[in-house]
């Protein structure tokens, strides 16, 4: 059976009460309090998804992680038999410093279609939008990638904008990023509203570029499969050990891995809520009475883009996140 077209807007919901039970936390410096909220409000609204739903990018295996975990089966049983991925806050210390681009995020494909990475924990990407699909090469310099991307919207390296995370590891990536002329913009963490932001345009964003978690590649794919753009990657051994153990996974760790082999299927949908407000998403917004949320909803089928702005009364948020919204 083939997801149906509804699917994406049953997954809204999900986020929408993920973010709705980070958000309490926003600022206050517990970011596993807020994690916890969110997989709480998501696994809850989860077993009400039409869908036969095994979990491909979750938060570790099953006796390590009280969560969401990798293989663990969700939905209500009844419908399409999918992969999820799922991170139900992306960006936990950015909810708990209050600082931009959290979301709660999700992404379903067909059964057996999405790249599972195993022990293969770090990536190094590069996402871009439809206009440059062409243009980027993850074998290239930084240098030669921004002045094809250039090229490609028509502008000057000087107005290409690239978010890098900020991290020791990208010293030389950012020192050759601005000498080729970019904007770069260092965030602290949660790279898959950026990847999303990069492909979509409008944002300010031009390209992700750097390395980044696996999984939240894998997420990032989903939804760029959807928006089409496009996102390249390699996997990052940390060290010869780590370099290793892929090996004797069965990685090829010298591989360009696309949009395409991250996630193969054809059925794509992706939901995304803010959390707090960044370049793809407003935060949760609060009122007299309640709440008001911010989404992105997409279907790569279609190529369909829904952005969804949802009111919340606090009577009926209360029974998914608690007393403390008053």
């Amino acid at each position: 059976m083939r997801p149906d077209r509804n699917l994406a807007l049953e997954l809204v919901r999900v986020t929408e009460a993920a973010a709705l039970g980070a958000a309490r936390w926003i600022g206050r410096g517990e970011k596993e309090s807020a994690d916890q909220a969110a997989v709480d409000a998501m696994r809850l609204m989860l077993d009400t998804v039409s869908m036969d739903g095994v979990v491909v990018i979750g938060e570790g295996e099953k006796d390590e992680a009280p969560m969401l975990f990798n293989g663990e089966e969700i939905g209500s049983g009844d419908g399409p038999q999918v992969d999820v991925a799922v991170d139900p806050l992306e960006g936990t210390r950015l909810t708990a410093l209050g600082q931009p681009n959290a979301i709660a995020v999700i992404a379903v494909a067909e059964r057996g279609t999405m790249f599972f990475p195993g022990a293969a924990v770090y990536m190094d990407k590069i996402a871009c939008g439809s206009e440059a699909v062409d243009a980027i090469d993850i074998n290239a310099t930084p240098t030669e990638n921004v002045q094809a991307v250039a090229e490609s919207k028509g502008v000057e390296p000087t107005d290409v904008s690239v978010v890098v995370l900020e991290r020791d590891r990208h010293e030389q990536l950012i020192g050759e990023l601005r000498e080729a002329g970019a904007k770069v913009n260092l965030i602290r963490d949660g790279d898959v509203a950026p990847a999303i932001a990069a492909a979509r345009g409008g944002t300010g964003v031009d390209l992700l570029m750097g390395v980044g978690g696996t999984p939240e590649g894998v997420i990032s794919a989903a939804a760029i499969k959807c928006l089409g753009g496009a996102l390249q990657g390699r996997l990052w051994p940390r060290d010869e050990g780590e370099r290793k153990q892929l090996v004797e996974a069965g990685f090829d760790v010298e591989k360009v891995l696309t949009t395409d082999d991250l996630v193969a299927g054809e059925d794509v949908f992706v939901a995304a809520t803010g959390v707090t407000s960044g370049a793809l998403l407003r935060g949760v917004q609060y009122t007299s009475d309640g709440a008001v949320t911010d989404s992105i909803v997409m279907r790569s089928r279609s190529g369909t883009v829904r952005r969804i702005e949802a009111q919340h009364m606090f009577a009926k948020l209360e029974k998914l996140v608690g007393s403390s919204l008053r």
